[in-house]
């Protein structure tokens, strides 16, 4: 195992190499670049902006520098001083656009991640064990619901029905009072009083999908003539299903962990715009609208290398809970 960890992680610095140079030139190919979109937005409201300024903001923000060189001042900052560079549309410091917005976007990721799994796993596993049962029809029917209704329509009408019912403000994690406001103890119990909405909404649809995964991978295993056997030794239904079956169905759970680890970052990019929430992920939308070069390469390298170690880590969890699987 140690081996394979070494190898895995000894390859993963070629992979990072790759994706970050993939990164950058991706990032650029669109024509023009962060000023053209700046000059545009201006243009909009009437402003103009001649040649000689544009260059100017080019020359200032070095883009009017090749592309290597560019790449290059970017990741020797981020390898010998851990500075991601500076924000070309917010002017401030990458790694502090990022941090700000990490630890909400954690939170809000984290919580639907363990509601997603607290509701598959259980009714996931019932309905396998009483297949064709008014509760497994009526659980697959609610499984097809929640993964055919998207995100943000869900969102939409929670949003609608707030409002026009309970008079509530669904949008955002805060109330207007204490969007600005200092943490307090009013403020998180106000923070919680809205947590709900996003978390409800992020994982219906992972729910629903992983319900019917647990469920298909629970019939497969229960008519395996082990579980047979584990039934003729007397034991009970509760010791059967849950300490077999269950732990063999459960790799798919593990196996998400590749992706889940960077979508706990990134968090759901259209949820996040229809709810206003304050995450990461309309900041990395907002950065590849405008070309934001220094602030979208950052997110797509702490994602990459969150997606590396994510799956590294479901390759470790999936030999360590499923004796069949061994890494030579």
């Amino acid at each position: 195992m140690a081996g394979y960890i070494a190898h895995r992680l000894l390859w993963s610095i070629p992979t990072l190499i790759v994706i970050t140079i993939a990164t950058f030139v991706i990032i650029q190919l669109p024509p023009g670049d962060y000023v053209t979109a700046y000059i545009a937005e201006l243009v909009e409201t009437g402003e103009v902006i001649d040649a000689e300024t544009a260059a100017h903001i080019r020359h200032e923000f070095g883009l009017d520098r090749p592309m290597y060189e560019q790449f290059l001042t970017w990741i020797g900052g981020i390898l010998l001083h851990g500075d991601f560079g500076l924000s070309l549309d917010w002017k401030l410091p990458v790694s502090e656009l990022i941090w700000d917005r990490i630890g909400l976007t954690l939170m809000i990721s984290v919580l639907s991640l363990l509601m997603t799994w607290a509701i598959a796993i259980p009714i996931g596993v019932y309905s396998a064990s009483r297949q064709y049962s008014f509760f497994d029809h009526l659980f697959t029917v609610l499984g097809f619901l929640g993964r055919g209704i998207p995100d943000f329509l869900l969102a939409l009408v929670l949003m609608w029905m707030g409002f026009l019912y309970f008079n509530f403000h669904v949008g955002g994690l805060f109330s207007p009072e204490f969007e600005n406001a200092p943490w307090s103890i009013a403020k998180f119990v106000d923070l919680l009083s809205h947590l709900w909405v996003p978390v409800l909404v992020l994982s219906t649809g992972g729910a629903a999908g992983l319900l019917r995964i647990m469920r298909a991978n629970m019939l497969e295993e229960l008519g395996k003539p082990y579980v047979e056997t584990a039934y003729a030794q007397g034991l009970s239904e509760r010791q059967v299903v849950w300490r077999y079956p269950v732990r063999v169905a459960l790799n798919p759970f593990i196996s998400t962990v590749g992706w889940a680890l960077p979508a706990l970052i990134s968090g759901d990019v259209i949820t996040a715009v229809v709810l206003n929430l304050p995450t990461t992920g309309p900041l990395l939308l907002r950065s590849l609208q405008n070309q934001d070069m220094y602030l979208a390469g950052g997110f797509i390298l702490i994602l990459s290398v969150f997606t590396i170690i994510g799956t590294l880590l479901s390759d470790i969890l999936l030999v360590l809970t499923d004796p069949r699987i061994r890494h030579s």
